[in-house]
């Protein structure tokens, strides 16, 4: 194994246990057993197990329900509904290669998610949202009906609603203005700028924080984060992606939150033991367990 595939090695444990909010175990190696005794060795006790298509989405609410410290959310990614609709020649995503299922393709995949987020491991129905970075044009119109479709199935259940945002604030913000959004919502992976970040928290929406916010690049990042109310706070891995600085490149998983956490205390010029209490305290109010 080449030191780029290498895991990271565990960092100093967090004294005071904090929640991963948004991870996908089943893109990450070993079993869920194992991620979740190394992230405890790191003080990370709880992880939001994220679902972007019906069989990652299903594999995730049976493993909340399997696991008292695993939470589900549920949802067609934005980059999934046009591959529904549109078929997916090409066979990027995980299930290879789709014929075009047109509307009613995404409508009967709504209709599963509507049944899986009544679940009670399920805590959220996410990622959804839009990506303007890798759907074109022609998607926008299936990506836009998935994500409404979304806000309304959250609103009805009473879940929190995680939000996928690639390149595409101010349409994000406008839906959710206009469908009117979830009493929870949470910007997974923020990556806004100062700005947005004030418009967030006037609407109380939840700004999600993970490993790229330690990027060499990302000081609009860490000026959002230094604005954002802290109890809108949270933390994330979307492990296997967005390993944080120093291991940037190596697999990501949710024993690496603590790295994180304390880029983000020093960001806010705060002690580690006051952030990882506002971000357990966070996660826990915002998907609700």
């Amino acid at each position: 194994m080449s030191s780029k595939d290498a895991p990271p090695p565990l960092p100093e444990p967090l004294g005071i246990p904090v929640a991963d909010s948004h991870t996908h175990l089943d893109m990450q190696s070993g079993t869920v057993e194992e991620a979740l005794a190394k992230a405890a060795a790191a003080g990370v006790d709880t992880v939001v197990q994220v679902g972007c298509d019906l069989k990652g989405s299903r594999w995730a609410a049976e493993t909340a329900a399997a696991h008292d410290n695993v939470h589900a959310a549920v949802a067609l990614h934005p980059n999934e509904a046009p591959r529904i609709v549109l078929g997916d020649p090409d066979g990027w995503s995980r299930q290879g290669a789709r014929e075009a299922g047109g509307d009613r393709a995404l409508d009967e995949a709504l209709a599963e998610i509507d049944r899986l987020a009544a679940l009670p491991e399920v805590r959220a129905v996410g990622e959804t949202g839009l990506d303007h970075f890798r759907t074109g044009p022609e998607g926008i119109a299936a990506q836009e009906r998935s994500f409404r479709a979304h806000i309304e199935i959250a609103k009805r259940h009473g879940k929190a609603l995680v939000i996928h945002d690639r390149e595409a604030h101010a349409d994000v913000l406008r839906i959710l203005a206009e469908e009117g959004a979830p009493e929870r919502t949470v910007f997974h992976c923020y990556s806004g700028d100062a700005e947005m970040a004030r418009i967030c928290a006037d609407a109380g929406y939840y700004m999600s924080f993970a490993g790229n916010v330690t990027f060499k690049n990302a000081q609009p990042l860490r000026d959002a984060l230094a604005v954002a109310p802290l109890d809108l706070v949270l933390v994330e891995t979307d492990a296997p992606f967005l390993t944080p600085v120093p291991y940037r490149g190596r697999p990501n998983a949710p024993y690496l939150v603590p790295v994180t956490v304390r880029a983000m205390a020093a960001v806010r010029g705060i002690d580690e033991e006051a952030m990882s209490t506002a971000l357990a305290v966070n996660t826990a109010r915002a998907f609700d367990y």
